[in-house]
């Protein structure tokens, strides 16, 4: 009984030990909303749901995240635990998460999307309440419970094209500052700004702050300009500009101008004038100008000039006139009042020369004559010049001549020649013609003294006849070269070599070439020459398109490779194909040949057969030893042996060989052998010695061929 309840106690006490727990579940909640307005207090709640194994107390370690980043570590024995944002801002818009740990135990919450919307009222601040025209004026929007980025947005208001807008970016401060420049003009300007910020999660924008009021001073009036003795004049007449401006102790600046011309200028002053005797010239607008640092103000008036009288005009005669014409010149005026004074001039790099003080000038026109003529009219003081008018006096032109550059007296078909034609007097322009016969080839004006340059191309073979003619602006000359013949050649064309006979020719005859060319102009230059000699073998010039050599007797020597080379007045050089020519060996030279080893053959032939025919007989015929018994003696007395002559000397196989041979022979004969075996035998002739006895000869021959 003791035994189990202490295994009991032991069990209860071994259950209280091992405490078990899971966490289930962690939810996050927003409260009031997800969706709160900017400035409204904000809480994030977190709660644990979790299951123990018995009533025993956990930590409880709470952790707030918001879009990645901790928010805050909160540990607490409750379940739950709470974060709380005192005023939201757009700041705190974004993805809220909690996570609970427990020991080693984890869990984390679903993701919360919390907006917070609209931003606050941003804060106008002007540094100065008062500016003057051409100053910077400084703005300052802020927000200060909102954390950047922002982006800023001034307007100035009551303009007349409607609110003047500027944006400004600020990514680290939560306001920023701007330059407006006060233009001339402005009296009281008004601002307001509107602050805008832009997440992933949205775009929020803040009501416009409160209106900035600036007053603005102007340094200087706008100017007055008046134009005396009234802003309708006449030519002649002596007017005065007055410019007048109300200034507030400041250096300004009054410009007096006509169009884009400055006419009168000070500095420091509040009044400007400007005297002038007007003409048709000054008619037009008029700007007075006053202006102080980046300030400008200015007034502009039309003044109308009535004409006095009208522009001169020069009647002339021609523009362009003959050498020796009458060259005539009249200024006509027109206008109320008489001409004081009428001058005709001439004008040459804008210097003017005075012809006549008149209203009209005449004179036979010479080259010298061409010039820019004018008229100048004077009435009250006020000269009046017309337009100018350029005349030009033509002298004729001379007859042209044509030349070939550079000089030749043949040119090749095919190649273009340059010519060139000018006429030595004339007045330029001159309009040059260029003729091949009756034909124009091209044309071409020259404004100074040089040469007209032509080409042109043959295109046939033999004589062209060219020709130039010149002009100008004369109205009657026209002159024209003489003819300029001129000889075109054709280079020679393909050249051909042949032979006859063809190849081969007989040592001791001879062998015709014949070297042609299909085209070319006459005479022809032909020279035949054999390859690796430089030396022509034979050359001839000829009216004609081919040549024909003969050469009577060739030689062994003779034999190679030869060619054509063909050319004429254009110099350039032809060549025809290598032929090879091989010489040979004449028919009484083969005949000669053949005889020669004819006979050596024959002879050969019969040499043989006279051997056969020699051994034949020996063999029927041997050789009988003469021997006798006192030996034979030379000429000294001294005995001889059978195989010795006279002199001493021995023969080899003379006696002995023949009686041991013919007795070997005696010995095999047998029945058969008497008919068909032949043997022969040398026999050796002694030569007598002339100074010894015809007796003293002991031998004789006695074999018969």
């Amino acid at each position: 009984m003791c035994l189990a309840l202490l295994v009991i106690l032991l069990h209860c006490s071994s259950l209280k030990a091992r405490e078990v727990f899971t966490i289930n579940k962690v939810e996050i909640r927003a409260d009031p909303s997800l969706q709160v307005p900017n400035g409204d207090a904000l809480t994030i709640l977190c709660i644990a749901d979790i299951s123990k194994s018995g009533n025993f107390m956990i930590e409880h370690h709470f952790t707030f995240f918001k879009d990645g980043r901790i928010l805050s570590d909160i540990t607490s024995l409750q379940n739950r635990t709470e974060y709380k944002i005192p005023a939201a801002r757009f700041a705190d818009t974004g993805e809220y998460v909690c996570m609970v740990k427990a020991k080693e135990k984890k869990k984390k919450s679903e993701v919360m999307l919390v907006k917070v919307t609209g931003l606050p009222k941003p804060k106008l601040t002007a540094l100065k309440n008062m500016v003057t025209e051409g100053e910077e004026l400084v703005l300052k929007c802020e927000v200060p419970e909102e954390a950047p980025p922002l982006t800023f947005t001034f307007q100035k208001l009551l303009t007349p094209g409607g609110p003047v807008t500027r944006t400004k970016k600020e990514l680290e401060k939560n306001f920023t500052t701007i330059e407006i420049p006060v233009e001339p003009g402005d009296k009281i300007l008004r601002f307001q700004c509107i602050a805008s910020v832009y997440s992933a999660h949205g775009m929020q924008e803040s009501a416009p702050s409160d209106v900035e009021l600036v007053t603005v001073v102007e340094p200087f009036s706008t100017p007055a300009l008046v134009i005396e003795p009234s802003l309708n004049v006449t030519e002649g007449d002596n007017v005065k500009l007055v410019c007048r401006v109300v200034v507030r102790n400041y250096d300004i600046e009054i410009i007096i101008q006509k169009d884009k011309v400055i006419l009168n200028s000070t500095r420091g002053q509040n009044t400007l004038t400007y005297f002038t005797k007007v003409s048709m010239q000054d008619n037009g607008n008029y700007t007075c100008k006053v202006e102080l640092g980046s300030v400008s103000k200015e007034k502009t008036v039309n003044m109308v000039v009535t004409e006095l009288f009208s522009k001169p005009e020069l009647i002339h005669s021609a523009k362009m006139i003959d050498e020796g014409d009458w060259l005539q010149l009249q200024c006509k005026v027109k206008g109320l009042l008489p001409v004081t004074k009428i001058s005709i001039k001439t004008r040459y790099l804008g210097k003017d020369n005075l012809l006549n003080d008149s209203s009209s000038f005449i004179t036979k026109a010479h080259v010298n004559n061409t010039a820019t003529y004018i008229c100048t009219a004077e009435i009250n003081g006020i000269i009046k010049e017309s337009d100018p008018v350029k005349i030009n006096v033509y002298a004729p032109v001379s007859i042209p001549q044509l030349w070939i550059v550079p000089s030749v007296r043949d040119v090749i078909l095919g190649r273009a020649i340059r010519f060139q034609c000018q006429s030595m007097y004339g007045t330029p322009p001159i309009t040059y013609k260029f003729f091949r016969g009756n034909k124009t080839v091209n044309s071409s004006q020259i404004f100074n003294k040089l040469p007209a340059e032509f080409r042109d191309k043959p295109t046939e073979v033999g004589v062209e006849q060219y020709s130039c003619e010149a002009s100008n602006h004369h109205s009657h000359i026209r002159k024209r070269s003489r003819e300029l013949n001129i000889t075109v050649i054709a280079p020679v064309g393909k050249v051909n070599l042949i032979s006859v006979p063809k190849r081969e020719v007989e040592d001791g005859k001879g062998i015709s070439f014949r070297c042609y060319v299909e085209t070319g102009s006459l005479p022809i230059n032909f020279k035949l020459l054999k390859q690796n000699n430089r030396k022509p073998i034979s050359e001839d010039t000829k009216m004609d398109t081919e040549v024909i050599w003969y050469k009577e007797t060739w030689s062994k020597q003779d034999s190679g490779e030869y060619f054509c080379e063909a050319s004429n007045p254009t110099n350039i050089v032809q060549r025809s194909d290598v032929i090879s020519i091989n010489v040979i060996l004449a028919s009484w030279q083969k005949v000669l040949i053949a005889l020669f080893v004819l006979v050596i053959i024959v002879i050969l032939g019969c040499g043989g057969c006279c051997w056969y025919l020699w051994k034949k007989r020996k063999a029927k015929h041997p050789s009988i030893e003469m021997s006798g018994s006192a030996g034979v003696t030379n000429s000294a007395g001294v005995k001889l042996e059978p195989r010795q002559n006279s002199d001493g000397q021995y023969y080899p196989g003379y006696m002995d060989d023949s009686e041991n041979h013919m007795k070997a022979t005696d010995e095999n004969k047998g029945p058969e052998h008497e008919i068909t075996e032949v043997e022969y035998t040398e026999v050796e002739v002694s030569t007598p010695d002339p100074h010894r006895d015809s007796g003293e000869n002991r031998y004789s021959s006695t074999d018969s061929w």
